[in-house]
């Protein structure tokens, strides 16, 4: 172990790994007119990246279609083009809707690390249809694409190949200004060759926008200073809905908000918000809950974007101090403030405050929420990142808070081979109880071949996160993960090889309650499709009663030991194909000695690039023993889904969602038109339903419009 970390240790510092890529970019002292021709004059002078590197389907070779990307800058734009060249006449998108799916575009990307700190930036991206794609970049790869700025782009498509064109506003970004030089890379996806590339070289086993593996930007003259950067954005709403249930009038309302973005100068930015109004979110996907435990749904609220990392990627999967949906689901937020951004380059804070009002329906008093993280760079791409997260009432007669503070250290090596995260928590509230820390850590190494990963967590029995997320308490929980891969030199499968998995849970007497070990055998073939098949032995001792359908309300007694061995098979079909499927099954023993059967599939037909019609599907059928007082079970899951995306600015989406554990039907019709960039009108129609036949329980419309001014 002393050597392991000695290793790691070593490896967290020294030069970067691709220095030697360097591109220079030039300032002109004309604007470019953004139309995919690349007739302007200032495309001549520019320098070019090309020769890009092959990650997959092989990271030993040279791309073989070509990909030519050129730069330069001006006092108020970034601008870039790329060539790309199809050597087959054919492209491959699904839809002219934004932020589309990476795997399933012919796309051409670009990283910007605006601090050359290796670890945050801006992402942004064409499919071959033109459509946008635009994020922020944390931890040296992941990128949140809920993030939303101005800028301009064009695609234009010829025979032998797709041009990409932008214009990046300074202002739409944050960097520092006194460096001169930043991390850049352009990523490359063709599907019809099954090729994904880079212009400065990344392991296959990275995505191509990881920040560890980027070139070096080089300005030939410093960036500009953007001088006054806020934007005001207001919106009207109007909305109608009716609690058929509950045989109230219908309501109707007229509403209005704003929200504010402001520069504090080039790295800090102040979101301001009064009365937000979050009606036009896409509903969430659904999903069938045969756990014990709340499922997690990821944040899409505008406001809480902006360097969302600092706030709702504190933790692990099950154990999260902050989770922003906390906030404004329930009760309104009359007004909030978020300050985020790099106080210098290596250190980073984020700090918020929020209120919401009261609810006197539920009897829930006006809430106030902070939060405070100050987030430190250590060696090449490490960080240490403290934080204090606190909710309290107002207006109540005693005094009533939540209180969490933390302590976290992210690793990350100079190459990304060895990731991980070691944390300390401790909450606090007006009962003052003791046992109400949590210490957790994980670390991961992975090369070309192997993927190895392991993971502790232990929550006190008192410990209280009610601005978080967190599945339960008074537990310790290991996790193993040793994962192969091999590289047949002919043939139709690329990759292939087995992942060892082992989960154990132990409860407060130290005694394990769950136990999961098992083997996962993966094949990805050459045309990208890929199948994947697992066996896997499960040992529960349950620690509080439990309907194992969480449907019928028939309850296994407290106590009860289970144990049973399952199996199954997955597949996904080949990206390149217009009719796309996949399906996923498992089947073995379940609670009681019985049996669970679970089949799901999805199907997608494109018609490139203006309609998708797909449909998903789950069924859950559980045989349990009526001897033990129990009732078997079966349930669907049914998701049809049609999407229209006329041109790249207007979208028409239609969801329904039949879910038979939960007894409902809900449908969901929205449509979004972006006037201009940043700037959009909604139509929101919502239907819920007790099943497929019965008469609508609640029903809403809603028509909203916003409107992005630069000041």
């Amino acid at each position: 172990m002393i050597l392991v970390l000695i290793h790691i240790s070593l490896s967290l510092v020294g030069q970067k790994e691709n220095a030697e890529y360097q591109y220079v970019i030039k300032k002109t002292n004309n604007a470019i007119q953004i139309d995919g021709e690349l007739e302007d004059i200032e495309w001549q002078d520019a320098d070019v990246a090309k020769d890009f590197h092959m990650i997959l389907p092989m990271d030993t070779a040279q791309a073989t279609v070509q990909t030519e990307v050129r730069m330069c800058f001006d006092d108020n734009f970034i601008y870039i083009s790329a060539i790309n060249y199809i050597p087959h006449e054919t492209y491959i998108v699904e839809s002219l809707r934004r932020d589309w799916s990476f795997g399933s575009n012919d796309n051409f990307l670009i990283i910007m690390d605006t601090y050359n700190d290796l670890t945050n930036g801006f992402a942004f991206g064409l499919n071959a249809a033109g459509a946008q794609w635009d994020g922020q970049q944390y931890d040296g790869s992941p990128v949140n694409l809920s993030w939303d700025n101005k800028w301009y782009s064009k695609v234009k498509q010829y025979k032998d190949r797709w041009v990409f064109e932008a214009a990046i506003p300074f202002k739409s970004i944050r960097f520092n200004k006194s460096l001169k030089t930043w991390g850049v890379n352009f990523g490359r996806k063709d599907l019809q060759s099954t090729e994904k590339s880079s212009w400065a070289p990344v392991p296959r086993q990275f995505a191509s926008i990881t920040s560890a593996f980027t070139g070096t930007l080089v300005w030939d003259e410093q960036p500009p200073t953007v001088g006054s950067n806020i934007s005001v954005i207001p919106y009207f709403s109007g909305a109608s809905s009716k609690n058929h249930e509950a045989r109230t009038p219908a309501n109707s309302n007229m509403d209005a908000g704003l929200d504010a973005k402001l520069a504090l100068g080039s790295t800090l930015n102040l979101d301001l918000t009064v009365n937000p109004d979050f009606s036009q979110v896409e509903v969430d996907q659904q999903q069938t809950n045969l756990d014990r435990f709340e499922l997690f749904f990821p944040e899409r609220r505008q406001f809480f974007l902006e360097n969302d990392d600092l706030f709702n990627n504190l933790g692990m999967e099950r154990i999260r101090p902050f989770f922003s949906r906390r906030i404004g689901l329930g009760a309104p937020i009359d007004f909030g403030a978020r300050v985020s951004g790099k106080l210098n380059n290596n250190l980073r804070i984020g700090a918020m405050n929020i209120k919401t009002g009261r609810v006197d329906k539920e009897s829930t008093a006006a809430q106030n929420f902070s939060v405070l993280t100050l987030q430190q760079k250590v060696f090449a791409r490490s960080n240490v990142t403290a934080f204090v997260i606190n909710k309290s009432a107002i207006g109540e007669g005693e005094e009533n808070f939540n209180r969490n503070i933390g302590l976290e250290y992210n690793l990350a090596s100079k190459n990304n081979a060895w990731t991980g995260k070691f944390m300390y928590y401790n909450s606090a509230n007006q009962l003052k109880l003791g046992d109400n820390a949590t210490f957790a850590g994980k670390l991961g190494y992975s090369d070309r071949h192997w993927s190895i990963s392991s993971q502790y967590e232990k929550v006190g029995a008192n410990y209280d996160a009610q601005v978080g997320f967190f599945q339960r308490r008074a537990y310790e929980r290991s996790n193993t993960n040793v994962g192969y891969l091999f590289f047949p030199s002919a043939g139709n499968i690329l990759t292939h090889g087995p992942s060892f998995f082992n989960v154990t849970v132990f409860g407060q007497e130290d005694s394990a309650t769950e136990h999961t070990t098992g083997i996962l055998y993966n094949i990805e073939f050459r045309n990208s499709a890929k199948l994947w098949a697992f066996i896997a032995n499960d040992h529960v001792q349950l620690l509080n009663e439990f309907d194992p359908t969480n449907f019928t309300g028939k309850l296994l007694d407290k106590g009860s030991k289970h144990g049973w061995r399952a199996t199954g098979i997955n597949f996904s079909s080949t990206p390149q194909s217009l009719l796309t499927y996949g399906f996923n099954s498992r089947y073995g023993g379940y609670f009681a000695d019985g049996t669970r059967l679970r089949l799901s599939a999805n199907m997608n037909y494109r018609f490139q690039p203006y309609l998708q019609l797909s449909i998903a599907a789950e069924l859950n059928d559980i045989d349990l023993p009526e001897s033990q007082g129990l009732q078997d079970a079966r349930f669907w899951l049914i998701s049809p889904r049609v999407d229209v995306t006329l041109t790249n600015n207007f979208y028409f989406t239609t969801f329904i969602q039949y879910n038979e554990q939960i007894n409902n039907t809900n449908l969901n019709a929205r449509l979004q038109w972006r006037y201009q960039p940043a700037s959009d009108l909604f139509l929101v129609y919502t239907d819920n339903y007790s099943d497929l036949h019965s008469k609508v329980k609640n029903r809403a419309v809603v028509l909203k419009m916003t409107y992005w001014w630069n000041i």
